[in-house]
């Protein structure tokens, strides 16, 4: 037996015994519509809010018709949410009941909301910690109300490798522990800086200890300073251990169809090897292809390997 698949059992047996003590009630695997072939597909596809992010910042769309959008307009039936694009309607009681009745209409599933611009749960300045714990519970709420499983937060911290683990550890697990309260996860993106770094990131997971608090394995988010990147297939099998969702990043594809930064075969082959079987999410993020084209080129692609392994 090599080295690589004793450590890889290990992970996915570590991985198990997580969900056995909680993550499998915020995140649940899912039981995916039946292939062509009789099988079980493996995965499910899901739409990041933030593939439409030029469409809805140029308002020539509403947000809140992004569940009808995903549905009409992509034969997508699960949406995850930005919190830039409704910043300040996370109380807005009328706004969210809004938001849940078009996706019931749509018969849409709302997967997650990803939250920037609340502060770092990581910093150095306790005061300012606690404040950015505190700022994003009404996020963890308004997820509840909707019926998403997690919230996506960044691991963002000041100061040297150990000390940047340290707080932002912290910060989470206070934030955790919160979400906790409302059966809300917690979930960490590789999202720059040191969180980028497999390694570093998965440690701090660990160190935060709490099963609420795991990540979302983002295939393009590895720059880790200017012109310098973490390989994105070790990163991503660092980080899959405490997945609770998979964010399938796209750019460009070739004339055959296939995304020009990522072997998505190779990472969707590392997904699935860890028992990932959640929702995995489109989110486009080039400028070659328009977001309507890049979206249904990620998806297709998505489907065909999905078919693959299936």
């Amino acid at each position: 037996m090599s080295l690589s698949l004793s450590r890889r059992q290990f992970l996915s047996a570590s991985a198990g015994l997580i969900a056995s003590t909680g993550v499998a009630s915020f995140a649940p695997s899912l039981l995916a519509a039946d292939a062509p072939n009789g099988k079980a597909l493996p995965f499910q596809i899901s739409l990041a809010q933030w593939s439409l992010h030029r469409t809805f910042f140029d308002k020539k769309a509403d947000p809140l018709d992004f569940a009808k959008i995903a549905k009409t307009e992509f034969g997508i039936e699960a949406i995850e949410y930005v919190n830039q694009f409704f910043k300040d309607k996370a109380k807005d009681a009328a706004y969210l009941g809004e938001l849940k009745k078009r996706s019931a209409d749509h018969g849409v599933t709302n997967v997650l909301i990803m939250c920037d611009g609340e502060g770092a749960l990581g910093d150095p300045d306790e005061t300012k910690r606690l404040e950015a714990v505190d700022n994003h519970k009404k996020w963890v709420e308004a997820a509840k109300f909707l019926g998403c499983h997690s919230i996506r937060v960044n691991a963002q911290s000041s100061g040297n490798y150990y000390e940047q683990m340290k707080l932002a550890a912290d910060g989470l697990r206070r934030l955790s522990e919160f979400g906790a309260t409302h059966q809300i996860g917690v979930i960490v993106e590789n999202h720059g800086g040191l969180s980028s770094n497999g390694t570093w990131l998965s440690s701090t997971i660990h160190t935060v200890n709490n099963p609420n608090c795991g990540t979302l394995p983002d295939f393009g988010n590895f720059r880790v300073a200017n012109n310098v990147n973490y390989d994105r297939y070790k990163g991503t099998e660092e980080l899959m251990p405490f997945a609770k969702g998979v964010s399938a990043k796209s750019h460009e594809f070739d004339a055959a169809g296939n995304e020009t930064k990522t072997d998505f075969r190779r990472m969707l082959q590392i997904v699935l090897s860890y028992g990932y079987r959640g929702w995995i999410g489109i989110e486009y993020e080039g400028s070659k292809h328009s977001e309507a084209d890049g979206i249904k080129l990620t998806k297709k692609l998505l489907e065909t390997v999905r078919g693959e392994l299936a």
